[in-house]
């Protein structure tokens, strides 16, 4: 059966009659990519390593902290290897969703690669920037929640004003000086993003 990412994005980890549920927040996938990077993240599954596993479950936790401290010290408690085998799976799928769900819609990877932090703070950046939600909201949404509303408005910017895919002769990568305005406007340009968040979902498919 193909594993497919639910619309709303998050995880439930069960281990000795306690439950925990996730979100692969915005915070929780810039702090984890800063510290460890996203190959040792998965690579800390596969060794059974619980220091980056708890740290994993702390960061995501959409709960109190408290009591997700509480659901890790009573694990420390039991044989660890059942609560591996419990937490493995779905601490996989939230890795996989640090980074946003594919567009199917998305035009294939022309620009630059980016790296994760610039990634991540092309998202905060769009999210506080052009959606306007405050920086609260924004670290608490995850990255495909980002991308999505990003997407939807700016195509909703299109169907009001048009776009340069509807000028004759003019091509959507030109640019014109109302668009060189805009991206000074915004401090980053917008196209430029969009191909790095493909060149990255490449490279990190490459790495997982």
């Amino acid at each position: 059966m193909i594993y497919q990412r639910p619309a709303y994005e998050e995880v439930t980890i069960a281990h000795g009659g306690n439950t925990v549920t996730l979100r692969p927040s915005l915070w929780a996938a810039a702090t984890l990519e800063a510290r460890h990077g996203f190959p040792a993240l998965f690579r800390a599954l596969d060794d059974f390593n619980l220091t980056i596993i708890s740290e994993i479950i702390l960061l995501s936790a959409s709960v109190d902290r408290q009591d997700t401290a509480a659901f890790l010290l009573c694990v420390r408690e039991r044989p660890l290897f059942p609560f591996f085998l419990a937490v493995r799976q779905p601490l996989a799928e939230l890795l996989s969703m640090l980074t946003p769900a594919p567009d199917p819609k998305a035009k294939p990877a022309t620009g630059k690669p980016v790296s994760l932090r610039d990634f991540y703070q092309g998202l905060y950046a769009q999210a506080t920037g052009w959606l306007g939600w405050t920086p609260e909201v924004a670290w608490n949404a995850t990255p495909t929640e980002i991308d999505r509303a990003y997407a939807a408005h700016v195509a909703k910017l299109k169907a009001i004003h048009g776009s340069a895919d509807d000028q004759p002769g003019e091509q959507a990568d030109d640019y014109t000086p109302e668009r060189l305005k805009e991206i000074d406007e915004l401090g980053y340009d917008p196209a430029f993003d969009r191909n790095g968040l493909n060149a990255l979902r490449s490279k990190i498919a490459r790495q997982a």
